[in-house]
Parts: C-alpha cells; structure tokens; sequence
C-alpha cells in the first residue's frame, strides 16, 4: 500500500487515496466465475492513448478510487471490488495509513518513494542500508488477525526492498507473524535487481527478509533448480539483472530446502504458478 509510481502514484498524488494497483492484482487473480475472463480483462484494461488523460490508467484503478470515495475508506472498496468479482478468499490491505516508503543507502543518501527506490536514479551499484516508512504506518487490525490465525503464511517472490519489506514495516505485523502458529514459506526470487539486490546470493535474501520479519528462519524455503535458456539470461544481463546464486549459507535460513524446477519456460524470466502452487498446497 506505498507504491507511488505509475497509475498507482498519479491517483494517489491527485485523489488522496491508498495505491491501488497490488490490490487490483490481487482481486483479478482470485476472481472466479462465469464472467471471470471478462472481468479480469476489464480490471486490467489499461488505456494507451497517449492524448488521453486517462493514458496509463487501468480501469480496475480507476474503479477502486471511485469505491473509496464512495465506501469512505480502501478496505470497505476492496471488499466491494471483491465481491464484483466473486473472488475466493480475501484482499486485505496491509495498512489505510499513508505513508512513503524511503531507503537509506550505503553512503548516507535518504531516498523518498518507492519509485524512485524500484527504478533508481542513484547509482545502483550502492546497497541499501535499511528501508523505513515516514510517518509510520500500523497495521490494519483485520489484517493482523488473517497472519496470526493463517495456516501458512507465504512470503512471494518479488522485489524484495520495494514490494515484500514494505509490508513488515507496517507496526504491528512482525508481530502477527511471531504470534502465528502456523508454517512459514518463503519463495526465494529467481534473479538480482540492479539498485535493490544486485550482488545478493540467496542467503541474502532470506537473512534480509528475516531481520524485518523479527524471527530467525523460514520453516521451508523453495527455490529454482532448472537452468535458464542463455538468450534470456543475456537478456536480463543487460539490465544487470542476474540469476540468484544458491549458496550453503541458506541453509541457516530455512528449516527445511526445496529445491525443485519451477520455472515457466516462457520468454520472461517468472515462477510457474502452477509448479509452485502445487509445492505450497502440498504443505
């Protein structure tokens, strides 16, 4: 709930309201139904005319910012864009405090908004000493009580100083994660990130995770085994972007190691989510 850049940044910046987009994604993937294609192509329509002032939007983005006006807060609008689109199971959002997210790197620069941090301007070869929330933000309680009372809670791939730490600096959710009973995954990246993680192994990863989660170590940890086709990687090189070295010190992270192909075999470089479902409900 503290992107600012896109759609997402620009309906922030001009109506006052939480980033939509995550939540958006979220809804479209658990939408479910007759109509569900439909929907979901309509949620992620995004307009292209560069004329327009709509250019860039979704129109699911735009809908969640009519429904908080409408239902007085994001929550109250995810709920409604939910059941929209007969999702099953729940989109809850991390906090409904505004905050920016800002990092502070190796050298001392203080830098303010999660864009600028996911596309830096700065020289990215500088490792980010700690991220942080100005002002602080708190958790939403309903939230709370989903991590405390989950069976499993699923740490996803993604961007893990802009899109996953985010979430455990909202007060009060290290401490819902600590209050879990349940089991702990954690989806290890398949590749680095120029300007977040370039240069980190996979005990990187994990170790940094852990230290804003507040416990010492997953229960399981699931990472790629099978090799990328050379084309892509020199792909992703030119983004110096490179594939996540596994390394013994991950075994210090993880209770238990999966190491298994989940790969997509596709012309990006992405998780199979059926591979990887099947991993994780067989837990």
């Amino acid at each position: 709930m503290f992107d600012s850049g896109g759609s997402s940044g620009v309906l922030r910046d001009e109506f006052g309201v939480l980033p939509p987009g995550d939540a958006r994604r979220c809804l479209v993937a658990l939408s479910e139904g007759e109509k569900e294609a439909t929907l979901r192509n309509l949620f992620n329509f995004r307009f292209n005319n560069k004329e327009s002032s709509l250019h860039g939007h979704n129109f699911g983005n735009l809908l969640l910012t009519a429904l908080t006006h409408i239902k007085t807060n994001e929550a109250e609008a995810i709920k409604e864009a939910g059941e929209l689109l007969n999702i099953e199971g729940k989109v809850l959002p991390v906090s409904l405090n505004k905050a920016q997210l800002c990092a502070e790197l190796e050298d001392g620069t203080i830098i303010e908004g999660e864009t600028n941090i996911d596309i830096p301007a700065h020289n990215g070869e500088l490792k980010i000493k700690k991220v942080f929330l100005r002002p602080r933000a708190f958790v939403f309680e309903e939230t709370a009580k989903a991590i405390r009372e989950a069976d499993m809670i699923v740490i996803a791939p993604g961007d893990l100083y802009t899109s996953i730490i985010p979430n455990l600096l909202v007060e009060g959710v290290p401490e819902a994660i600590k209050a879990n009973k349940g089991i702990t995954v954690y989806v290890l990246n398949l590749m680095t990130k120029w300007g977040e993680t370039h240069g980190f192994k996979a005990s990187d990863f994990s170790r940094t995770a852990l230290s804003y989660m507040g416990v010492l170590s997953f229960d399981y940890i699931i990472y790629n085994t099978k090799s990328f086709p050379t084309q892509l990687v020199d792909a992703y090189f030119v983004e110096k972007k490179h594939p996540i070295i596994i390394d013994e010190k991950l075994k210090k992270y993880g209770r238990k190691l999966i190491a298994k192909d989940v790969y997509d075999d596709a012309s990006i470089l992405r998780h199979d989510s059926d591979k990887l479902g099947a991993i994780v409900a067989g837990l």
